[in-house]
């Protein structure tokens, strides 16, 4: 890879008077910024409508687009939605701030309308895009149930032929619910259309974006209740051990994250096939794909359904090289980045290598009284990519005051980077990064705006009231961008 840098900035995050990021303005006005930065990447978390607890991590389809990511001044502008109808909706008092109660209760209300005056005009370019999509059909009778049936979780829905995708069943729900497949088959061609419209543009400036694919997806998303063999469920189709992570650095009682496992033999006989049809749609979306939770495919925790603690799982052998070299070989251009953070073995080490692909540092785990760490930037490797933080960390400057963090290793990281009151201790540890050996460095765009930590984006091991950071309008500065190229410029990324 050639040595470069870029910035961790979700589309959620961009500023908006409508109450969350979208693809508009506010995205081409950031794609300028990062140009004009020195920058050559773009990192966006999951691009996936969200469901529990608004994560993108947790969503609906490991394939759709988020509709509160389309942007409703282009609806505007193409004539199939008006000013009045936009504004009089609330959208949250906070800048700073997505309400996503306030999404959930009005923005498919208001896309509605798009629906009513856009599709008759576009029917027969939305049907072309669906018929192209092998995976839309299903997720928009998936969404359309979904409303039917009160939003409850597709294992609730009261007609079991459903639950079991019988043609029977399958026929009556396209035809009951005609209208409302229409209207989720329209959302994704607006998104789509959106976003490849923003994709070419972020390339023709020279950046590349980098996507996240979960390593897991929900249980209640269309893609288990569409492929269930694909997956560690019983005949009942409830699973009898789901994900998680054992006790660590961000949680004493490990993560119970709930999803379901893969049936990984099912998924060897079928030659992978779910996971090509998956990086196919990554690939459509983005020039570089992070896989989260690397260390699960050389083993993953797997904790008994029911169980209340993560602390009761167990560790299972995953799939290895042989999932890992189909996604290598398969896929010509498009570059990987390894998430492999979290409890490591040697095992997990041997896989990494073997892949090829570059893994990741992190500076905030890097600075311990002793000087220990494999992530001081002196320690860190060529093919890899090095962050400052990543969403599931603190801002750099929220770290710094962090008063749990202990004095010595502070002392330590301030002795080790030549820091300065005049530069600030989050310019310090970016600039620590910056000049690290690793092919790529990333910042979250919080760490350079010098926020702190109020701005975090995500607390593992949190249910709730995550992922809601905004970036105020006009924060992103030429002054900012021009110390932005100068830090990089000087460090030959």
């Amino acid at each position: 890879m050639q040595r470069a840098s870029g910035i961790l900035m979700p589309i959620s995050s961009l500023p908006s008077p409508y109450g969350i990021g979208t693809l508009g303005k506010e995205a081409y006005r950031f794609a300028d910024f990062l140009k004009a930065s020195g920058q050559h990447l773009w990192q966006v978390l999951p691009l996936g409508p969200t469901g529990l607890g608004d994560s993108p991590y947790t969503s609906f389809s490991t394939f759709a687009g988020n509709p509160y990511f389309i942007d409703l001044e282009l609806l505007m502008e193409d004539g199939v939605l008006t000013k009045k109808a936009v504004e009089a909706v609330d959208w949250g008092k906070d800048p700073e701030r997505i309400d996503y109660r306030a999404m959930r209760e009005s923005r498919l209300a208001v896309l509605h309308r798009a629906y009513e005056v856009g599709f008759p005009k576009e029917e027969a370019a939305v049907r072309a895009f669906a018929a192209e999509q092998p995976w839309l059909p299903d997720y928009a009778l998936f969404m359309a149930a979904r409303t039917y049936f009160g939003d409850k979780a597709w294992q609730e829905w009261p007609d079991e032929g459903l639950r079991k995708r019988t043609p029977e069943a399958m026929a009556k729900y396209q035809q009951l619910l005609a209208d409302d497949v229409d209207f989720y088959l329209y959302l994704q061609f607006l998104f789509f259309k959106q976003w490849t419209a923003l994709k070419s543009y972020v390339n023709s400036l020279s950046i590349k974006i980098i996507g996240d694919v979960p390593i897991y997806v929900a249980m209640d998303s269309a893609d288990t209740w569409r492929e269930p063999q694909f997956f560690a469920l019983g005949e009942d189709l409830v699973p009898d051990s789901v994900a998680g992570v054992p006790p660590d650095y961000f949680s004493a009682d490990g993560q119970l994250w709930g999803n379901p496992l893969y049936n990984w033999s099912a998924m060897k006989e079928d030659g992978y096939g779910w996971w090509i049809r998956r990086m196919e749609g990554a690939q459509k979306l983005y020039d570089m794909v992070r896989i989260d939770h690397f260390r699960a495919f050389e083993s993953y925790w797997a904790v008994p359904y029911g169980a209340t603690s993560a602390k009761e799982g167990s560790w299972v052998k995953g799939p290895g090289m042989d999932l890992l070299r189909v996604l290598r070989d398969w896929f010509y251009g498009l570059d990987y980045i390894a998430e492999d953070l979290g409890i490591l073995t040697p095992e997990v080490g041997a896989l990494l290598e073997q892949s090829g692909f570059p893994g990741m540092n992190v500076l905030q785990f890097a600075f311990t009284a002793d000087g220990s760490s494999k992530y001081l930037p002196h320690r860190i490797k060529k093919n890899s990519v090095c962050y400052a933080g990543t969403h599931d960390n603190n801002t750099t400057l929220g770290w710094w005051e962090d008063p749990e963090v202990p004095q010595e290793d502070k002392d330590f990281a301030a002795a080790y980077l030549g820091l300065s009151e005049q530069e600030g201790p989050a310019f310090g540890v970016l600039r620590g990064g910056l000049q690290s050996p690793a092919d790529l460095f990333v910042a979250q765009m919080q760490d350079w705006l010098q926020l702190p930590g109020s701005a975090r984006m995500n607390v593992p091991g949190v249910a709730f009231g995550n992922w809601t950071w905004r970036m105020l309008p006009n924060a992103a500065t030429a002054a900012l961008s021009r110390t932005i190229a100068k830090y990089s410029k000087m460090y030959d990324r």
